[in-house]
C-alpha cells in the first residue's frame, strides 16, 4: 500500500496561484495519494515555524510555496531543510531569472497580481455583463459582447461563459431550440462578431440530461431526453452553425478550461483579421 503524502501549500497571498499549480502537478501522477493543507497570507517567520513544526510530526510531508519576500522564502527553505522536509518554491527561481533577463529588480510584493488596476475593473465589468447575458437574457444589447456562445441545452455554455468573463471577455450565451432562438441582430449584423457554436455527441448529451433531471428529482421529459430527438437537435445545430459560417467546437471530451482556450484562440485570430 502506497503512503499518503501530507502536502502543505504555503502562500503569502490568497494561494490561488499555488493551488492551480498543484492541481496541474498532481494531474501528472495517477497514483499520488495525498492529504492537502493550505495556508494563505503567511507573512511571518512565526507562522512558518508553526507550520513546519506541525509538518514534521506527519509522515511524508511535502511543502510547496509561493512566497515573494526573498528573506521569508529563504527562512522557509532553510528551516524545512533542517527538518528534512522536501520543500519547493514555485516562483522563486522564475522571479530571479526574469529579473536577470529584464535587468530589473523584482518588487517582491505579495498579492501584486490582485491590484485594483484597469485589468481588474475590466474583468469585473465582464463578469457582470456575462451574468446579465446568461441563457439568452438581455439580447437587446448582445452585440456589445466580445464573444457569443450558441448551443443546445447542456453544452457547457454557462460555465464556459463565466470562465471567459474571468479572463475579461464579455460573453453572452444563447440556448438553441431552433433557428428562431438566435436573435436577428446576430444574424443580420454587418459587423464581424465572434459567434461560436458549441456541440457535443448525442449519446453524451443524453447521459448528461438524464443525470440533470435525476439530480433535480424531476420526471424525464420525452423530447429533452429522447435520444433520437437529441440527435436531431445536434445535427440541426451544426447545420445552423455551418450556414452562418460560425466556428464549431465539440465539447464532448473537453473540460471548460480546454473549451475556453479554443474559444480565446478563435477570438484572437478573428480580432487580428479585423
Amino acid at each position: 500500500m502506497k503512503s499518503t503524502h501530507q502536502v502543505y501549500l504555503i502562500s503569502d497571498s490568497t494561494g490561488e496561484t499555488l493551488d492551480r499549480i498543484f492541481m496541474a502537478l498532481k494531474a501528472q501522477f495517477s497514483n499520488f495519494n495525498y492529504d492537502l493543507t493550505q495556508f494563505s497570507f503567511t507573512r511571518t517567520e512565526s507562522q512558518i515555524s508553526t507550520i513546519l513544526n506541525n509538518a514534521k510530526k506527519q509522515e511524508s510531508p511535502i511543502i510547496l510555496y509561493t512566497v515573494v519576500n526573498s528573506k521569508l522564502a529563504k527562512f522557509l527553505a532553510e528551516e524545512a531543510s533542517k527538518k528534512n522536509i522536501p520543500c519547493f518554491g514555485v516562483l522563486g527561481d522564475l522571479i530571479l531569472n526574469f529579473s536577470k533577463i529584464l535587468n530589473e529588480k523584482a518588487m517582491h510584493l505579495p498579492s501584486a497580481q490582485h491590484v485594483l488596476d484597469e485589468d481588474y475593473y475590466k474583468r469585473i465589468e465582464a463578469i457582470q455583463f456575462t451574468m446579465n447575458h446568461d441563457d439568452g437574457n438581455n439580447t437587446e444589447n448582445i452585440l456589445e459582447s466580445d464573444i457569443i456562445l450558441i448551443g443546445v441545452s447542456r453544452t457547457s455554455k454557462t460555465p464556459t461563459s463565466i470562465y471567459l468573463a474571468n479572463k475579461g471577455l464579455k460573453t453572452s450565451n444563447i440556448p438553441l431550440v431552433n433557428e428562431m432562438s438566435v436573435p436577428k441582430d446576430i444574424i443580420n449584423s454587418k459587423y464581424r462578431i465572434c459567434v461560436i457554436g458549441l456541440t457535443t455527441e448525442a449519446e453524451r448529451l443524453y447521459d448528461i440530461r438524464r443525470n440533470r433531471l435525476n439530480s433535480l428529482k424531476e420526471n424525464e421529459a420525452s423530447d429533452y431526453t429522447n435520444l433520437d430527438k437529441i440527435r436531431d437537435e445536434v445535427n440541426n445545430s451544426k447545420k445552423l452553425f455551418k450556414k452562418n459560417k460560425w466556428p464549431i467546437i465539440d465539447v464532448t471530451r473537453k473540460s471548460v478550461e480546454e473549451t475556453a482556450a479554443s474559444i480565446i484562440k478563435i477570438f484572437e485570430i478573428q480580432n487580428k483579421n479585423v
